[in-house]
């Protein structure tokens, strides 16, 4: 992985491919490289280690123009960030390039297959077994050697393939790993993302698994790598816009993103409350048997990273006001476990991009048990969004920073969203209902509030961006995002190791790190477990421990056991998660600038995790 791009018609490709290539820099990449068939059909070839501006750089010194090509940024997973192993790989005679995404399981066993029969292999990586095997099965049609190619692999994989003898089209294959077509006139687009397309055509085309498409500059046709036949596939229409994956103003897109917060709530929210009746409508369970909802009588939620924590705080949500029993599953865990599931129970998966492979191979897994699956996904027409039973969109806009922030707050609000939803059916009265819905409409206004005093943060990182090491702790509700917390400085400012745990637990085991060289962060509003973690604060400080206190607005007394005191405005306990995230990204945000890290691209980390 981690970002292919694909173009074929009349135009010089190369522009096509390298503005591609920077649309998608925000996966998250290693080392990029480009190949383009030349007039005289002649495939050139360039790569490089490091941004997409050294690849323009090296670019620019040799001739490579051409009107078809194929282009990736990648991330590595088999062999280290060098030229030799960047994408596209070719084969013996650099007759055949392919470009791919995932990971090739078997691929040990066909090199070595390969090699006995005279392939010479040149990197450390499982895609260029793909080059070779597809050389070993032309016969002069491209496609059907890749045809052949894909029923010798075993794993997951998104791939583009051009070839100098089959010169007039690009060849595409996806199972595990997203790829759309973009159709234009003239002129067709490939992209592990379709906001490399944005501004080139509106209409695409999302391939699904075992799908394999032939593209011409004036046609395509989709097969199924199974049972050989034509599969007529709907075109979609983009609606993302050009502004959306633009900086507005902001040096950084995650700063964008962090003060998007409270537009995304609204986004989130809007048209799903009916305020009188304190109900929630969700539009895209309403496809849904309405009585198998209501039998529902367990919920396992999986997710991985960030999105596991907005699970964990939908977990207490759910149990504690619809009344049903939750568990929150590592979605890489899940699929290896046997879990027990049946009919009554529900599984929620949550990503960001909709593309996770371990998410998706969860979700394949509850569905062949019987379970009732539905998606929390931020991108429309993704892999996950089409896979599950029913949904709800995030509605939060592209996110374009690796580390994830305005989604991770709208998934939390739409598993507030859910839960009244889910409750309403059950036991929670109007009264309720109504008291959370209006609650939940207030959000916006008081997370501007804490943005606006954003500047506060900033000099709390200047103060403490000399230490190395860090505790985030939080209990019920905050609990999770104490451990969000730790996240996002671990992501960004990633130079400092930091940890998140519940509470209750730092005196059994970690308090015996603590000294005044390991400043904590206590999330400590004024809710039902306030008192607690003013214990545990006690035991800290007894211990030397610097203390950073998140807590609500008129709370002056945590003031003289704190060492400084970052302030949220009221809410319900319920929805402090919200409140209390902002501080903390803006916190890992403005570490991360003050040691000089790259915050929106931090190493070794990919926006989309599309392998295992």
């Amino acid at each position: 992985m981690c970002g292919i791009a694909g173009y074929i018609g009349k135009k010089d490709a190369k522009n096509f491919l390298l503005n591609a290539l920077k649309k998608l820099e925000y996966r998250g990449y290693d080392s990029a490289g480009i190949v383009i068939l030349s007039e005289k059909k002649d495939l050139n070839c360039a790569k490089s280690v490091g941004k997409i501006k050294d690849l323009e750089k090296k670019i620019s010194k040799i001739d490579l123009s051409g009107k078809s090509g194929i282009a990736h940024t990648r991330w590595a997973t088999h062999g280290s960030p060098t030229e030799i192993n960047a994408h596209p790989h070719h084969d013996c005679q650099k007759e055949i390039f392919v470009a791919h995404n995932g990971i090739i399981e078997n691929y040990k066993s066909l090199r070595a297959d390969l090699e006995k029969l005279g392939h010479k292999f040149i990197s450390e990586t499982d895609t260029e077994v793909i080059s070779h095997l597809v050389e070993s099965n032309f016969k002069g049609n491209i496609e059907e050697a890749v045809l052949n190619s894909l029923k010798q692999m075993k794993g997951a994989y998104a791939i583009a393939v051009i070839s100098k003898h089959d010169p007039d089209k690009i060849v595409v294959a996806k199972k595990s790993s997203p790829l759309v077509i973009g159709v234009g006139v003239g002129e067709n687009f490939i992209a592990s993302d379709a906001s490399a397309i944005i501004g080139y055509t509106d209409k695409i085309i999302y391939l699904d698994d075992d799908e394999l498409g032939i593209i011409t500059s004036n046609n395509y046709k989709i097969i199924s790598t199974i049972s050989e036949n034509n599969i007529e596939k709907k075109q979609c229409k983009l609606e993302l816009e050009e502004y959306e994956i633009q900086k507005g103003g902001h040096k950084y897109f995650l700063f964008k993103e962090i003060f998007e917060g409270p537009e995304v709530v609204k986004n989130s929210v809007r048209g799903r409350i009916v305020s009188e009746a304190g109900l929630v409508k969700l539009g895209g369970l309403e496809v849904l048997d309405q009585q198998r909802l209501r039998k529902i009588n367990r919920i396992i939620i999986i997710a991985c990273g960030t999105a596991n924590y907005a699970g964990k705080v939908g977990e207490y949500m759910i149990e504690e006001y619809a009344g049903i029993p939750v568990e929150v599953e590592i979605a890489s865990e899940f699929r290896y476990r046997k879990p027990i599931i049946d009919s009554q129970t529900a599984v929620i998966a949550i990503s960001q991009s909709g593309e996770t492979a371990d998410t998706l191979a969860s979700i394949q897994e509850a569905k062949r048990k019987g379970a009732l699956v539905l998606g929390i996904v931020n991108t429309v027409g993704s892999t996950i969004a089409r896979e599950t039973d029913a949904g709800i969109y995030n509605h939060a806009g592209s996110e374009i920073s690796v580390a994830s922030t305005k989604a991770f707050i709208s998934q939390i609000i739409v598993l507030a969203l859910l839960t009244v939803y889910l409750g309403r059916t059950r036991e929670m009265s109007l009264v309720t209902g109504k008291r959370l819905t209006d609650e939940i409409k207030k959000l916006p206004k008081l997370m501007k509030k804490i943005l606006n005093s954003c500047s506060e943060i900033e000099k709390l990182a200047k103060k403490y961006s000399a230490y190395r090491n860090f505790f985030f702790l939080g209990r019920k509700y905050n609990y999770p995002i104490a451990c969000e917390g730790a996240l996002k400085l671990k992501e960004i400012a990633n130079t400092i190791h930091a940890e998140g745990y519940a509470g209750g637990e730092m005196k059994h085991g970690p308090i015996a790190m603590i000294d005044e060289n390991f400043p904590c962060f206590f999330i400590a509003p004024r809710d039902s477990v306030y008192e607690k973690m003013w214990s545990n604060m006690e035991e800290v400080k007894a211990r030397g421990g610097q203390i950073i206190a998140i807590t609500t607005e008129g709370n002056k007394e945590i003031e003289n056991l704190a060492d400084d005191v970052i302030y949220i405005p009221k809410t319900l306990e319920m929805l402090t998660p919200i409140l209390t995230a902002v501080p903390l990204h803006l916190f890992a945000a403005y570490m991360g600038i003050e040691l000089g890290l790259d915050i929106d691209q931090p190493r070794n980390l990919a926006k989309s995790v599309t392998v295992e």
